[in-house]
């Protein structure tokens, strides 16, 4: 048997004080909620907004009577299922006709016998409960046949999906294959070439420096107005050791340099930058006439100064020539918690879209060739610098404010002691 709990309601609805409070006291007594309408508009009212789990309906009712309201009841989806028990004084067969016709679950008969009420209560609360049991199970498992159904299509569309695939991959095989080889080929025609460049550059870098070396030690035994040759000379030698400098470095970067990689030490980041600003980029600067403002002091990170060196001219001539007009580029440095030091470059420029940014580190392009020459690898070598010292390199922008570039370095205090 089913056991009465509060969540089990009745609602009953008669005209009859004297039958409603026998009934509401007994039933109460035995557990149930039990709910009273006196009429069969405030039945239906009650019904559509307690739900309840089982009715009560006197068939002798003043204006709407018992079979209407039942009538009506069956009518609402909400409450179509709802067992309604029929209790009257009529023992006619043909009002209990009647009355099952339109949907009734049992029929009570006046006087009323408390204990058979029960009875047929807990009966039909039981048959619903159940009923509702089965309605979830099958709607259960039609949602399981639907399931299995679907997966069957899919693992049906996949095999063939697979199947098509598979001859496509035999067919691509082979020319991948070709194009891997010749790939290869190219990479290591590549990097030939800029080892031949590189040391190919050496060599009027050699002759350079070579007379600029005579050129100062006649010079220097010649009196006073030869002063500023003997400056011009010295910039050009140190120009040349500079760019000598310069190109080992690459080749170490590179991987195909005879000297062993360097190892990562403090770094004066005041000195890098004011050399790359009055020594390399001062011409540029003037061209734009771009106003570049730096902090007095920065924090000490770890890296070789001559690659950092080339990190700052790409990013610097990026944001000259990129920048706005005329450029005002701020430099910063903000020391991050994972034990890095985030390097920037703030310009003042046109800023770009998510699309550009994601272009930015792809060697061979430039966004903008209408404004500068080049061949797109600066970013490129740049990320190869910073990822070879255990950095990152990135851009915040957005369109209208300008572009920010950023490089990470470790710090002095960091566990790096080396280059990754």
């Amino acid at each position: 048997m089913v056991n009465s709990s509060p969540r089990d309601t009745l609602l009953i609805i008669d005209d009859m004080p004297e039958n409603v409070m026998v009934l509401l006291h007994f039933l109460t007594n035995k557990g149930f909620t039990v709910l009273v309408a006196q009429d069969g508009e405030e039945g239906i009212e009650t019904a559509e907004y307690t739900n309840p789990d089982l009715i009560l309906l006197d068939v002798m009712m003043p204006g709407m009577d018992g079979f209407e309201v039942c009538d009506k009841l069956k009518a609402m989806n909400k409450l179509k299922d709802i067992p309604i028990i029929f209790m009257t004084a009529l023992s006619d067969t043909v009002d209990k006709v009647k009355g099952f016709s339109l949907g009734a679950a049992d029929y009570i008969t006046k006087p009323i016998q408390q204990e058979e009420v029960l009875a047929r209560i807990k009966t039909h609360i039981k048959l619903r409960k159940l009923q509702l049991q089965l309605q979830e199970q099958n709607q259960y498992l039609q949602e399981e046949i639907n399931f299995r159904k679907q997966i069957e299509e899919y693992l049906q569309n996949t095999a063939n999906v697979l199947a098509e695939r598979s001859v496509e991959l035999r067919e691509r095989s082979s020319d991948l294959e070709n194009r891997s080889a010749e790939l290869e080929k190219r990479n290591q025609e590549l990097d030939a070439f800029a080892h031949m460049v590189a040391h190919d550059l050496k060599n009027p870098l050699a002759t350079i420096t070579g007379f600029a070396d005579l050129l100062l030690e006649e010079c220097a035994e010649f009196p006073s107005p030869y002063d500023q040759c003997l400056e011009r000379l010295k910039f050009i030698k140190q120009a040349g050791e500079q760019m000598f400098n310069i190109i080992d470095a690459l080749l170490m970067l590179a991987g195909v340099s005879r000297h062993p990689e360097p190892v990562a030490r403090s770094l004066d980041m005041g000195r890098i930058i004011n050399q790359v600003i009055e020594q390399r980029l001062a011409p540029i600067i003037a061209e734009y006439k771009a106003e570049i403002v730096s902090p007095e002091h920065w924090p000490v990170a770890l890296g070789f100064a001559t690659w950092i060196e080339e990190i700052w001219v790409n990013y610097l001539t990026n944001a000259l020539k990129y920048g706005g007009i005329p450029p005002q580029i701020k430099l910063g440095a903000d020391i991050q918690n994972n034990g890095m030091i985030r390097f920037w470059v703030r310009d003042n420029g046109q800023g770009l879209e998510a699309k550009e940014q994601a272009k930015l580190f792809t060697p061979f392009t430039r966004l903008h060739k209408s404004r500068a020459k080049g061949h797109g690898l600066g970013l490129t070598i740049v990320q190869q610098i910073v990822e070879k010292l255990g950095g990152d390199v990135g851009v915040e922008s957005i369109p209208g404010q300008g572009s920010l570039f950023y490089f990470t370095l470790p710090t002095k205090d960091s566990s790096k002691n080396g280059l990754s």
